[in-house]
């Protein structure tokens, strides 16, 4: 006898930020887990500490943190929590990231700009992170990013699935609200088998969230358009589209978006569009005064809980989207 054997038995441990407590709590409850105790609070000049109650040696460790608001406080709080884990000996650390902070700054649109989600994936594996596990990123290249494997999950078969169910799928358009979601609004067309609409736009590339929109390309007239989106920021852009839409003839327009981002003017734009409904994902919570009758937010937990589970068992993420 040389060694010493163990029963090898793996041991899944489940941690979340104080970003979005209530989405974790969920994503526990569907994995028959509890949420481990820690202990998080902010030093007086804003430093952020951190101590999990519980030893994490040798468990297979889940962390959970939505890039919200303020976004730069929690992605520093996922930071120090992933580095905890690594110096408590975690056996391996997945994060998860409902909502991935700065992906829309992807790429270099001119000289002397950050690509800033390089950054945030960057700072997760020198951090300690072996997984990332993310919602709807903003672009698909953001997977390459980060220097370890990229579990790249969809909320569109839980947003079209409630979509198809209210609303006539006779009448139904699918509408991408600019070139760069044409891809996704056409999954979106396989599978609730309606048409494909475009809203044509240019944005001002000196002004932030300003948005002119030209023109419609396909028909709506008389149609129930379906506006698809990843994110809903100010609410300008889509809140614009949907004037457009109606503008060339559409009987109502539904608005959906994995991630709610709300901020700003967003509240009073959404209060005074004419779209009849705004559907969107929990990855964000939603702000108070946005709890209007024409918000609906679905649960997205299910789905991260279903993943999380096939990562720890070594099973396929890639098979809980095959249908699509």
């Amino acid at each position: 006898m040389t060694g010493i054997k163990t029963t090898g038995e793996k041991k899944m441990m489940f941690f979340s930020g104080r970003a979005h407590p209530e989405l974790a709590e969920e994503i526990a409850h569907e994995l028959g887990v509890g949420v481990v105790p820690t202990k998080a609070f902010d030093f007086a000049n804003g430093e952020i500490y951190v101590r999990y109650q519980e030893s994490a040696r040798g468990a297979d460790c889940f962390l959970i943190q939505s890039h919200t608001a303020p976004i730069n406080k929690w992605i520093m709080e996922q930071l120090i929590m992933i580095d905890a884990l690594k110096r408590a000996s975690a056996r391996s650390i997945t994060v998860i990231v409902p909502f991935y902070g700065y992906a829309r700054q992807d790429k270099k649109h001119r000289g002397r700009e950050p690509i800033s989600a390089r950054l945030v994936a960057d700072l997760m594996k020198t951090a300690g992170a072996d997984r990332i596990l993310a919602v709807d990123l903003h672009t698909d290249q953001i997977q390459g990013f980060f220097d370890g494997p990229v579990d790249h999950l969809f909320a569109l078969p839980l947003l079209a699935d409630y979509v198809g169910n209210k609303v006539d799928r006779a009448k139904l358009t699918v509408v991408s609200p600019d070139a760069g979601r044409v891809r996704v609004a056409d999954r979106w067309c396989d599978r609730l088998g309606a048409p494909l609409a475009i809203v044509h736009k240019r944005r001002d590339k000196d002004v932030a969230n300003q948005v002119t929109v030209h023109e419609v390309v396909g028909d709506v007239k008389g149609r129930i358009c379906v506006l698809v989106d990843d994110m809903i920021d100010t609410g300008g852009t889509i809140c614009a589209a949907a004037d457009a839409l109606f503008a060339h003839g559409a009987e109502d327009v539904i608005v959906t978006a994995t991630h709610g981002v709300l901020s700003g003017p967003a509240a009073d734009r959404l209060k005074n569009s004419k779209v009849s409904e705004f559907v969107f994902t929990d990855t964000l919570p939603t702000p108070g005064e946005l709890e209007m009758d024409k918000i609906t937010v679905l649960s997205i937990a299910p789905t991260i809980a279903s993943a999380v589970r096939e990562v720890f068992r070594d099973g396929s993420v890639t098979s809980l989207f095959d249908e699509q």
